[in-house]
């Protein structure tokens, strides 16, 4: 399978506890931080779930 950067863009205070998990399960829990994960469906979805916090990058 292919592989994705994702990156965090925007800060997770204020944010649902929800989203702070799901963006945990990613392993981002700094601002900019870049991490690299397969392109699954559960990935996708949890990125589409944050969106508004991170980016993928190429």
């Amino acid at each position: 399978m292919a592989t994705i950067k994702v990156k965090q863009v925007k800060s997770r205070i204020k944010c649902p506890k929800d989203q702070k998990r799901t963006l945990d399960a990613l392993g981002l829990r700094k601002m900019n931080q870049i991490v690299e994960h397969e392109a699954n469906p559960a990935i996708l979805g949890m990125v589409e779930k944050v969106k508004h916090l991170v980016s993928v990058v190429k």
